[in-house]
């Protein structure tokens, strides 16, 4: 008896030590985090900085802006050479293209070779001439990829690529791995305006909210959601504003210049690679074809907030009337 006594006050203290456990830092060029629940904290803390590593090393690795990255060494050479990359880079870059073919191009990371020339801080932006000398280096199908040499070359001099609209995404579902791995089996993993969930809130569904693109700290909407990615691309991101027109971080491919038919949109999906990925693209699309785009995947969602500030939900989100 004094045995199970003792056994059954140790489960109860054990027990009362588990707790939700977070923490958050500035990575990415944006605010990352994690939360999880946990029994432990010397153990959640320590499978919390594994996460916050990744991201650091994914940045490292990943940057545009970081001269030392594996991108910025693409950038530098792979319009005259090929580029050896490591596995990890080559095989984001591939999905990269899928994504372009998937969406004619509304996808698409050479969309840098314009984008550079953008400060929204200083809010300056290229002229008329820089803007169409620079669309012309914009074309997914020059960015060369060798799966067997696993090189990355660029058909165009002065071509660059920027990952910004799928590397997150990618961060995210490595930061996940590591809970996985862990055994956590409630938690989230965020970077900006990429989330993705594991399990649910102890019983309950996490509530996520969709942000009011013109009114600061107003939900558009939120959402009820469990094991799910979710993603969302919005125009008062980074952007200034001149003679009324804004111009923004996100970039129609087409044209070099910022896509305006829509402020927000919002992608959920089975992983955070493709609702980052999906998000910019429905963006670009705008919303007839983005949410035909939409409608033709599996397990995929979107909420979109046009530029008349109207609300469009694919079929499964649609609210009933």
């Amino acid at each position: 008896m004094k045995y199970l006594l003792i056994s059954f006050l140790f489960f109860v203290h054990c027990s009362a030590q588990a707790a939700w456990h977070s923490r958050y830092e500035s990575t990415m060029g944006t605010r990352v985090g994690v939360e999880l629940w946990h029994d432990d904290e010397v153990q959640a803390e320590r499978i919390m900085a594994e996460v916050m590593a990744e991201m650091t090393r994914i940045n490292q690795t990943m940057s545009p802006y970081i001269e030392s990255s594996e991108l910025s060494e693409v950038n530098r050479q792979a319009a005259d050479n090929p580029v050896a990359v490591s596995l990890e880079l080559f095989a984001l870059l591939s999905k990269a293209q899928r994504f372009s073919v998937l969406s004619e191009g509304a996808f698409d990371i050479s969309f840098a070779s314009v984008g550079y020339q953008y400060d929204y801080r200083a809010q300056q932006r290229p002229d008329k001439d820089a803007l169409a000398a620079g669309a012309y280096r914009i074309d997914y199908r020059q960015v060369q990829l060798d799966p067997e040499l696993q090189t990355v070359k660029f058909g165009r001099q002065g071509m660059r690529i920027d990952l910004g609209g799928i590397a997150k995404g990618h961060a995210v579902d490595l930061g996940i791995a590591v809970l996985q791995k862990h055994g956590v089996k409630h938690g989230l993993v965020n970077a900006g305006g990429d989330t993705r969930l594991l399990g649910d809130r102890r019983g309950r569904p996490w509530v996520v909210g969709v942000k009011d693109p013109r009114v600061e700290d107003k939900q558009a909407v939120l959402l009820p959601l469990v094991d799910e990615a979710i993603s969302t691309s919005g125009d008062y991101e980074r952007y200034f504003e001149e003679d009324g027109v804004r111009y923004h971080h996100i970039l129609n491919p087409m044209t070099g210049d910022s896509a305006r038919e829509v402020q927000s949109v919002t992608v959920l999906a089975p992983d955070s690679t493709t609702a980052d990925a999906l998000s910019t693209t429905v963006f670009v699309l705008g919303v007839e074809r983005g949410l035909a785009l939409v409608e033709s995947m599996a397990n995929v969602e979107a909420i979109i907030i046009d530029n008349q500030r109207k609300m469009h939900y694919s079929s499964d989100l649609a609210p009933p009337e």
